[in-house]
């Protein structure tokens, strides 16, 4: 088939926002520096580039030191997770293996660091169930702008149009509809009712079959 899955990474493919929550606390100890109430939540599928000024707007134009507290909040997180372990969301596993027999190939558009992609697709089993990873090594701008998802659907020789973005993030599915995709919102951040930007909503990937979907969104 034409088209293309382009597959947000936290909260869509895994769940680790306890781990990521926990790790952006951790450098907020080390840093003495609290965390406004909500903040993780209100900047959550964001750049740390575009995070760190958020939270110390002195940092603003060093991006030498917001570089540096990124890479450590990162450490933090891939500690945290050799220490847990992870495992994919339910029905992701399937649906993926599926669309991958139904000839639809898949890309993850993430605005997490590739060594963090890396670390959990060897931890959670998912070696070989995507075509192409873009990162947040790989963009300059990050959700809402599109870049992510331009560049994933370019890897996959995919029209934009012809693609759909899976995300869990409101910034993610700006971003998916702003690069003209169909964008279906995974309710794993926000309640189901409150994706209402996103072509279709669903609770999670369970027995969702990737043909199906297709055609519900007029690709196939």
């Amino acid at each position: 088939m034409d088209i293309g899955f382009l597959f947000d990474w936290d909260g869509v493919v895994i769940d680790s926002h306890a781990q990521h929550e926990e790790s952006w606390a951790l450098l907020s100890q080390e840093l003495g520096r609290p965390l406004p109430e909500g903040f993780f939540k209100k900047t959550f599928g964001m750049r740390n580039q575009s995070i760190m000024p958020l939270w110390m707007p002195e940092l603003e134009g060093n991006q030498e030191r917001i570089i540096a507290l990124g890479d450590r909040k990162e450490e933090l997180y891939r500690e945290i997770l050799r220490r847990d372990g992870i495992e994919a969301l339910p029905g992701v596993k399937d649906f993926l293996k599926a669309a991958r027999a139904a000839g639809i190939p898949a890309s993850v558009g993430s605005s997490t660091p590739r060594k963090n992609i890396d670390t959990v697709i060897e931890m959670a089993g998912l070696e070989g169930l995507f075509d192409a990873i873009v990162s947040a090594d790989d963009v300059t701008r990050g959700k809402p702008d599109p870049e992510v998802f331009l560049k994933g659907a370019q890897r996959l020789d995919r029209l934009p149009p012809r693609c759909v973005v899976f995300e869990d993030a409101f910034v993610g599915i700006e971003a998916g509809k702003a690069g003209g995709m169909k964008v279906v919102g995974i309710a794993t951040t926000h309640p189901i009712e409150k994706l209402t930007l996103a072509d279709i909503a669903v609770h999670d990937l369970v027995n969702v079959d990737p043909v199906e979907l297709a055609k519900r969104l007029g690709l196939a």
